[in-house]
């Protein structure tokens, strides 16, 4: 084997080997599984630890030279329309490419698939359009987000409330598997032609102003179409006695997801072709790197979506439905909180983000404290989704004083982790997340007879919203250890002069 794939599969053991054991436990201590089922959650959990070795080791090969290559050729434009047209195209092609998306569309059927996608797409590209335009003309994050969210809020006041959960989960899943790697990369290249001392923190925000691009068009979309009739068609757990049921019901399952990865993949594959074809950029031995690269990530996606939404969704479902029929219904929001701090270390897209902050930092901000950080906002925010499907408290109370404590603390924590907190936001809410966390709200919301559209869904909204917080708070922290490390330094170094001095004295 591979020696590198040998070890990105062993970082998604690690990664994923928590939650099967939650899960594990879950089904001895409170909710009993027939074997069948935990056969096929066990299998599904093998297939999705293969699949992130081979989408995390792919996404390196493929998607980060090409989106850091692309940045540094927009980089070098000098016409400001062309730039803009550059920058949407890739965002609306890419989005379209996104799986996740495709969720999100069968889940709300009082709209049309086609249009809805289009929406979110066009969302995107406007949006990663201007975020690069703010790297090249070094406009300050916090200060366009600020505005941004403003116009966010402002605006939700004007759709029905039905709608509301599901325009601010869009944000969410368009920033997955295929958008991460190659809009974190893409940044890394426009800032890295710069060179100035903001280069390196000015890479961030892309995905964070992306996020916001779909929120916003899903939202204007809602003032036109109604969701009454919306409704989720979430998966029922398969019927299996015999391991060859097991084996036939993941063949049996695969091949829409062969599809649906081939075609999200072929326009993303189309802008390499494109791209070399225009600026001969890599040498022939990098092209060939790039194409096994696409191999990879195309095996490690069919074999991720396949076994989390065959194998994982189901158990979700349950888990929330029958925890949450019994007394102790009020264990969801613990048990939850467990689930979500282990769960975002198995969101492929996070291993990306969390790698690229270690070398951008140059390790002053590891991956083990990213991942630290982003687990405890998650479990925030995964209790609060359980809490408001218990109670039913509206969206509102949650997502208002949540951005608003972001964006005030967007103004006092160093320029870097504005942008790394508001690009996890989007990295956190991820396949994951709506495969497992959102069928565990959808079954608890059913189960306590709540309104699915407006208790249920907002779960991967949330998700989205306390890594802004948590990583800040890291940041502050972060400040304050350099302000404490510089102070010991200028100690050191007086005492030293004073030693010098007595020397010189000495000896005089």
């Amino acid at each position: 084997m591979n020696q590198k794939l040998k070890e990105k599969i062993l970082e998604s053991v690690s990664a994923v080997l928590p939650i099967t054991g939650i899960v594990l436990l879950l089904s001895i201590l409170l909710v009993p599984i027939d074997l069948g089922t935990m056969v096929m959650f066990i299998v599904g959990a093998v297939m999705l630890v293969i699949g992130m070795g081979f989408f995390q080791l792919g996404a390196e090969m493929s998607m980060t030279p090409l989106g850091e290559g692309i940045g540094v050729q927009i980089s070098k434009a000098r016409h400001i329309p062309l730039i803009f047209l550059i920058g949407f195209s890739m965002g609306a092609i890419i989005t379209i490419s996104e799986p996740d998306l495709q969720v999100l569309a069968e889940q709300v059927p009082a709209i049309p698939n086609l249009t809805l996608i289009l929406t979110v797409a066009v969302g995107v590209g406007i949006f990663l359009a201007a975020a690069i335009l703010r790297i090249l003309f070094q406009i300050n994050l916090s200060t366009i987000l600020a505005g941004l969210y403003i116009v966010l809020i402002g605006v939700s006041f004007l759709v029905p409330q039905d709608f509301l959960a599901v325009a601010f989960d869009s944000g969410g899943v368009t920033t997955g598997p295929m958008t991460v790697p190659f809009i974190m990369a893409m940044g890394v290249g426009l800032a890295s032609v710069r060179g100035d001392k903001n280069a390196s923190s000015d890479s961030f925000g892309l995905v964070a102003l992306s996020s916001v691009g779909p929120i916003l068009a899903v939202l204007i979309l809602g003032m036109f179409f109604g969701p009454g009739e919306a409704a989720y068609s979430g998966s029922e757990v398969a019927q299996v006695s015999t391991t060859r049921d097991v084996v036939k019901e993941f063949l049996f399952n695969m091949p829409p997801y062969v599809r649906e990865v081939l075609i999200s993949l072929i326009p993303v594959a189309a802008v390499f072709v494109l791209f070399q074809k225009l600026t001969h950029r890599y040498p022939r031995r990098q092209v060939k790197r790039v194409t096994v690269g696409f191999g990879y990530t195309y095996i490690g996606l069919v074999l991720f979506l396949c076994g989390v939404n065959v194998g994982f969704a189901p158990v979700g479902a349950l888990l929330g439905n029958e925890i949450a029929s019994e007394a102790w219904r009020w264990l969801l929001v613990p048990i939850g909180m467990l689930i979500g701090y282990y769960i975002v270390k198995a969101e492929p897209a996070i291993q990306v983000l969390n790698r690229q902050v270690e070398g951008v930092t140059n390790g002053s901000v590891s991956a083990k404290a990213m991942n630290r950080c982003m687990s405890l906002g998650v479990s925030a925010s995964v209790g609060l989704a359980m809490m408001r499907v218990l109670t039913g408290l509206p969206i509102y109370w949650i997502v208002i004083p949540g951005y608003v404590i972001a964006l005030i603390l967007s103004r006092f924590v160093p320029k870097m982790f504005v942008g790394i907190a508001f690009d996890s936001g989007g990295v956190a809410s991820g396949p994951m997340t709506t495969t497992f966390l959102l069928p565990l709200s959808i079954g608890a919301c059913e189960a306590v007879g709540g309104n699915l559209m407006t208790d249920a869904f907002g779960v991967v909204a949330l998700v989205a919203l306390t890594p802004l917080i948590a990583i800040q708070l890291m940041g502050i922290l972060y400040q304050f250890k350099l302000r404490a490390e510089d102070k010991v330094a200028v100690v050191e170094e007086t005492e030293i002069l004073a030693v010098d001095a007595m020397d010189d004295i000495i000896e005089f």
